[in-house]
């Protein structure tokens, strides 16, 4: 690809529309919460479809729950009471960050949680009309310049790159001072480029990859997941050219809305280069929700006496990841 001319639109009436999978694409996969199994246990919901990770509580003989990261995705949310309800006996607490390409219902939540807050604001792309009607001319503008430096293709099997994408990853790591649940491990990358779903972008210069952007499908929706470049990637300004023809590809196969997340740090964080980066690329935003609930007050009582003073959900953990 050398430009924005030779990028693949069709007229939305021609369009095919997906359908989730029911057995679970994404975040919603079996597969993708076996990524978390060096966290704690995957363990499934039965009748909302979703996914939760059981951790262990150090030096305790306490468990809580955990949603996958970075969104807990079901298939059915009026149903998640019920299966939080029936696992009451067995956790201190469960905590997740609600997808909102999954349109959950604020009072359905607040039906399964003590605790439903927004949390961080998501940047979307509605793909009403082609990206060239809602993408900013600078993105455009950037996106052609990338576009005449590296080539962007479509990876058919993902895991042929792992080592790749694990080289590049560890570049993000050390550049930003990733740490804690973000740094995942390559057994667990593995899981993550198996799982139903994911689509890989590879920008390409002089026949080497220079950096990867990969996205879950589900449906007719798309989230966006992890990217990462090398230094050859970053002077060439990749990113512009795989979020670009990411966007053609997706709005070619049908796919309604592409979420580009939300911005690192603390929430309502103006980090501006990112929130400009993410908001040139979108034309709305929704928040995501944070959810928790406590099952065994007093147990969580005990453990937080010492934390009284954090906003942080469940106390008893605060510090232990970054936002």
């Amino acid at each position: 690809m050398t430009g924005l001319q030779h990028m693949p639109t069709r007229p939305t009436s021609t369009r095919r529309t997906a359908t989730p999978d029911p057995a679970g694409s994404g975040y919603r996969s079996a597969q993708y919460a076996k990524a978390f199994s060096d966290v704690g246990r995957p363990c499934h919901l039965p009748r909302s479809g979703g996914w939760l990770i059981e951790r262990a509580i150090a030096g305790t003989g306490f468990t809580d729950a955990m949603g996958l990261y970075p969104l807990f995705g079901c298939t059915d949310w009026s149903a998640l009471a019920d299966d939080l309800e029936a696992a009451r006996d067995g956790w201190i607490s469960a905590t997740l960050v609600a997808d909102p390409l999954g349109d959950p219902d604020e009072a359905v939540l607040k039906r399964s949680f003590d605790l439903v807050v927004p949390y961080k604001t998501h940047f979307i792309a509605e793909m009403t009309g082609p990206p060239e009607t809602f993408v900013s001319k600078s993105h455009r503008q950037n996106a052609r310049r990338a576009l005449h430096k590296v080539t962007v293709e479509i990876c058919d099997d993902p895991l042929r790159l792992i080592d790749d994408w694990v080289a590049l990853y560890a570049m993000l790591v050390r550049k930003h001072g990733v740490s804690g649940l973000r740094a995942f491990s390559r057994d667990s990358f593995s899981s993550q480029l198996a799982a139903p779903g994911l689509v890989m972008f590879r920008a390409v210069m002089d026949g080497e990859t220079v950096g990867l952007d990969l996205w879950y499908v589900d449906g007719d929706v798309a989230q966006g997941h992890l990217a990462a470049f090398n230094e050859q990637g970053y002077a060439s300004s990749a990113a512009y050219g795989t979020k670009w023809t990411m966007l053609n590809h997706f709005f070619a196969q049908g796919i309604s809305r592409v979420n580009f997340g939300g911005l690192a740090g603390a929430p309502g964080t103006d980090s501006s280069g990112l929130a400009h980066f993410k908001k040139g690329w979108s034309n709305t935003t929704r928040p995501a929700y944070l959810c928790g609930r406590i099952f065994d007050e007093a147990a969580y009582r005990q453990l937080a006496r010492k934390r009284a003073d954090t906003h942080y959900f469940p106390a008893y953990r605060a510090g232990e990841f970054p936002a």
